[in-house]
């Protein structure tokens, strides 16, 4: 069996393992036993533990953020929708890819995150990426409606973490609620941020009376 393929063979059983029983029960053991082969070969591919850890981390991340930008850019590869439409795909995909690899999400939503460094630092990597990207969305949404002198970066910073926060947390909920499709998520998000946002892009902000 060609490298590439048995490489991923393994790193496929190290995810669901990492995902499933978390990152300090699971065990090369275990992951060895799931990818039908020796220890010593995990080892003589991936090092160690941690670094296989390390590794999984980056590769579902990865593969999470391509889907996003995968499913807003139009068919010549650049965006061809309005801002809301290319938000509705990119959450769209965003839901579909976490329901689809429950255990990647639980590797980098659950176990990346509550294990210390380096691995929450290969989480907030990926994190900034999509913050980013959703800044640089609301951006456009802002020149738009013509508000954007009324955004500053630090407002479209706060938005677009507010925002990705809460696709995080909806994506974990979801995954734990029967039932739920990765459309019906995306749209309790729009629902949810969007209508807020259109009242903003129309110059309405909420004060304290």
């Amino acid at each position: 069996m060609p490298r590439a393929v048995r490489e991923r063979q393994m790193m496929d059983a190290a995810v669901r393992t990492f995902g499933r029983r978390g990152y300090r029960a699971a065990s090369m053991d275990e992951i060895a036993e799931v990818a039908g082969v020796s220890k010593p070969l995990v080892y003589l591919y991936l090092h160690s533990k941690e670094e296989l850890f390390t590794a999984c981390i980056r590769r579902e991340a990865a593969a999470l953020v391509a889907a996003v930008r995968a499913g807003v850019a139009g068919s010549d590869g650049e965006p061809d929708l309005p801002a809301d439409g290319q938000l509705w795909a990119g959450l769209t995909a965003f839901f579909t890819h976490t329901a689809e690899h429950p255990d990647g999400w639980a590797v980098l939503h659950q176990q990346a995150r509550t294990h210390g460094e380096p691995f929450a630092a290969e989480v907030a990597a990926m994190r900034d990426e999509l913050v980013a990207f959703v800044t640089a969305l609301i951006g456009v949404a802002a020149r738009d409606a013509r508000q954007d002198p009324a955004f500053s970066d630090r407002d479209l910073s706060a938005l677009a973490n507010a925002l990705v926060g809460a696709a995080e947390s909806l994506a974990d909920w979801a995954n734990h609620t029967p039932g739920v499709t990765a459309k019906e998520a995306a749209g309790t998000l729009m629902n949810f941020a969007w209508t807020g946002l259109g009242g903003l892009m129309a110059g309405h902000r909420w004060s304290r009376s």
